[in-house]
């Protein structure tokens, strides 16, 4: 039997036509709306699309969304000064700054500078630290291990006494998401295992899980025969293997796979996502959904 596509494209609609709605409710009742502020240093043509992805986003949930292009060669000093700013200016919930950042500016000290009840990307220490205790603690979890999580809900997966294994340990998505995995709560209440480059018999550990979260950047890394019958993968990586000519537009473009066999694995998983078109689109959504919960716990909403 073929495994049910968690389709995050799907989710993502659903997800910020529900933002929307409450976006409006907020202004009616409280005469504004979330505002959120994309800092990009530099003109990296990947950085420059993915803010362009994250302002379109933004209007189209009805944000009021600024978007501060700096020099590349503007100073730590000017740049942390910049981030104060927007951390007195209450029009805006939201602070991004676009990584990467350029070499002579430390993206520890520009992350940390951010107030953590603006921090929607929730990388700023306090946030991390908020996310480990739980509970209503927990402001804005990470956008990718967010989406993972709604995704997981919004399936209809049961996570409550489920055995998990996260494959990766990065500060982003497998960290994160094991930490929230093992929560008290919805989506949560989970057992977890994190398992990495160094784990022995990592095929063992996988096929022990009912829910397979893979964030290890590698292609093809999780074979079928790792996989338990009936689980639910969540396939978060996406690797470049190749280009090929797009039927559509007659562009080149790139081949991206994930870190699971996907064509043999879902037949063996009850639950997968597909690469590209599943974890990916989450990332931006989650993201929204962060803005709109800082200004609802600046209105007392939360």
């Amino acid at each position: 039997m073929t495994a049910k596509l968690i389709k995050g494209t799907e989710i993502r609609e659903e997800i910020l036509e529900e933002i929307t709605k409450e976006v409006q409710e907020i202004k009616e009742k409280h005469g504004v709306v979330p505002g959120l502020v994309t800092i990009l240093v530099g003109s990296s043509p990947a950085s420059i699309s993915y803010v362009t992805l994250k302002i379109k986003t933004a209007h189209r949930v009805g944000f009021t969304e600024v978007q501060d292009d700096q020099p590349v060669d503007i100073s730590e000093a000017d740049l942390l000064a910049l981030i104060d700013k927007y951390n007195n200016d209450d029009s805006i919930n939201g602070i991004l700054v676009q990584l990467p950042l350029p070499k002579h500016i430390d993206e520890k000290k520009v992350l940390n500078a951010i107030d953590p009840d603006k921090d929607v990307d929730g990388f700023h220490p306090v946030n991390v630290g908020r996310l480990m205790i739980g509970g209503d603690e927990v402001k804005f979890p990470p956008c990718t291990p967010f989406g993972i999580q709604e995704m997981i809900i919004r399936a209809g997966v049961e996570t409550s006494g489920a055995e998990v294994v996260v494959v990766g340990r990065s500060n982003i998505v497998g960290k994160p998401i094991a930490n929230m995995m093992v929560q008290k709560g919805p989506g949560a209440n989970s057992t977890v295992t994190i398992v990495h480059t160094r784990t022995k018999d990592l095929a063992a550990h996988c096929q022990r899980a009912d829910i397979l979260i893979v964030a290890a950047g590698v292609p093809d890394l999780v074979k079928p025969e790792w996989i338990k019958p009936g689980a639910c993968v969540i396939d978060v990586g996406v690797n470049r293997v190749g280009e090929k000519i797009s039927e559509k537009t007659g562009k080149t473009i790139a081949i991206l796979k994930g870190d699971v066999d996907f064509d043999a694995a879902k037949e063996i998983a009850g639950y997968i996502t597909p690469v590209p078109g599943g974890v990916g689109p989450m990332t931006i959504t989650m993201l929204m959904l962060n803005t709109l919960k800082s200004l609802k716990f600046k209105l007392g909403l939360m």
